[in-house]
């Protein structure tokens, strides 16, 4: 099975219409669109009962004290966690493609409603949920597809890995509100085949890519 996009190659750099904030010269960062990029697969094996799609960075910090502090640098030996941008299951078997802005395009502040999402789909909270959960502005449920928005000081490329999952199963086994690492284990023993795209993205200016 084959993973694609039109939006951006595998190992290129993540146009800044599919993050969550772009570079901005006087604050930093400022809001972006935060559209959803296309994707497009191919090769699926024969049994397919239903998609599911994850998004994920590896590069997050591991300590957030001094992420996006003036005067500071998050150094590159710093141990990295994931950061889950997107869980979205229960995509139909006869699923070909996902179009750019399908399923996000804009910023929902205390986050988009869910889990129901577009063409019957259901969609777990993503990583903003508890990256926003002390500010009053902007606390809630983030369901859905939230782009990228690494620490404008971060000393390394951010890597973000679409990973589609072809499951034997009409309907993910997870309930309620749920998490990428949820979807995960739900799916275990179900996996026909899987494809993976990454995509890079940077807010610091000094990182050339």
């Amino acid at each position: 099975m084959q993973l694609i996009s039109n939006s951006f190659h595998h190992n290129g750099a993540i146009p800044g219409e599919f993050a969550f904030c772009i570079v901005d010269s006087v604050n930093h960062i400022t809001m972006s669109k935060n559209r959803n990029p296309q994707l497009a697969w191919s090769g699926v094996p024969a049994g397919v009962k239903s998609f599911a799609l994850i998004c994920h960075d590896y590069d997050v910090p591991s300590v957030a004290d001094d992420v996006n502090q003036e005067g500071k640098t998050i150094l590159a030996t710093l141990p990295r966690v994931d950061f889950y941008h997107w869980a979205l299951v229960d995509l139909a078997a006869d699923a070909t493609s996902i179009a750019a802005g399908e399923f996000s395009d804009g910023i929902t502040a205390r986050g988009k409603a869910g889990p129901a999402g577009p063409r019957g789909t259901r969609q777990g909270i993503n990583d903003y949920t508890w990256w926003f959960s002390t500010d009053k502005e902007m606390a809630g449920n983030y369901h859905g597809y939230d782009g990228c928005c690494p620490p404008w000081n971060d000393s390394i490329l951010h890597h973000y890995v679409f990973t589609l999952y072809a499951l034997d199963i009409a309907r993910c086994p997870v309930d309620g509100i749920f998490k990428g690492p949820d979807v995960l284990a739900a799916i275990k023993g179900h996996v026909l085949a899987e494809a993976a795209l990454t995509g890079v993205y940077s807010l610091n200016p000094a990182i050339k890519y």
